[in-house]
């Protein structure tokens, strides 16, 4: 029988072991390259850190850039379900805080598939800690401080250029279904966005949205009503301000002061909110004139 030299023997263990230590680390090191997007303003940052590629599908809420929506879409942001979610067989979940229901993340969690859920607020510090959050659980901290740099002097410019003068009180409608205001108050995207812009949240002391009566529309006096521009049932129209009981008495109706923007853009708090800033500003100075 042939005895192997001890020198040899060594050569092969550490030639092994070399090559599991080679292996293990690439394997530790790899990237999710399966990822679902939950949240309009995720699917933003994730375009606009180049890592689209990675992506497999989205929700309902990611509509921008337009090209997110040829992913298979798994469903609204709240109403999400484990059959849609592992019909993509992902292998990393980045979720917007407060995307669910609890019971389908907890199910993805006992399916031992990874979840980032990434922090959602109303400043521009916030922006920036989204934009790291998610290039963290992507792997490209590097791209998410550079890329949170340029947004917060974006957000930074644009709200340094607002106009000086008596700020207008604006009234966000999100719905008048049914002939039922739903309006935004304090703690929502929609007023924190006026705010930034130079204008003042006509619903301020009431937190959240909220229905109004028609009492409390005629005390919130708007000059401005801020709409989402959307199509179908769904949209408003000024049209549709005017011949409302209680909307139509309000300066802002009289006046016709409509602003349309699109809602991602505004209420998103995301990659573009520098633009959002900018835009509500700049229709803000000019709507009714």
């Amino acid at each position: 029988m042939t005895r192997l030299h001890p020198l040899f023997l060594l050569q092969v263990v550490t030639s092994l072991a070399i090559f599991l230590f080679i292996a293990t680390t690439a394997w530790a090191n790899e990237k999710p390259s399966r990822i679902v997007s939950i949240g309009g303003s995720i699917t933003e940052i994730i375009y606009a850190l180049g890592e689209e590629d990675r992506l497999v599908a989205r929700d309902t809420t990611s509509n921008h850039p337009s090209v997110a929506t040829a992913l298979p879409d798994v469903g609204y942001i709240r109403r999400l379900s484990p059959e849609g979610l592992l019909s993509v067989n992902p292998d990393l979940i980045i979720a917007r805080e407060g995307a669910g229901p609890l019971e389908t993340m907890e199910l993805m969690r006992e399916a031992e598939i990874d979840l980032a859920e990434i922090p959602h607020g109303f400043t521009a510090k916030d922006v920036a800690l989204k934009i790291t959050s998610v290039a963290d659980a992507l792997g490209v901290p590097d791209k998410g401080a550079a890329l949170a740099d340029k947004v917060t002097a974006e957000i930074e410019t644009a709200h340094a250029s607002v106009g000086e003068g008596a700020p207008k009180r604006v009234l966000f409608v999100l719905s008048i279904a049914g002939g039922n205001i739903t309006a935004a108050g304090d703690n929502t995207e929609a007023g924190a966005i006026i705010e930034m812009a130079g204008g003042v949240n006509a619903l301020k002391g009431v937190e959240g949205y909220k229905q109004m009566s028609p009492e409390a529309v005629a005390t919130s006096n708007p000059d401005v009503i801020l709409v989402m521009d959307r199509g179908g049932d769904h949209g408003i129209s000024l049209e549709g301000i005017k011949a409302h009981p209680a909307l139509s008495t309000t300066p802002a109706a009289m006046n016709d002061a409509l602003v349309k923007l699109d809602g991602m853009l505004i209420l998103g708090f995301s990659v573009r909110t520098g633009e959002a800033v900018a835009s509500l500003s700049q229709a803000l100075a000019t709507v009714g004139e």
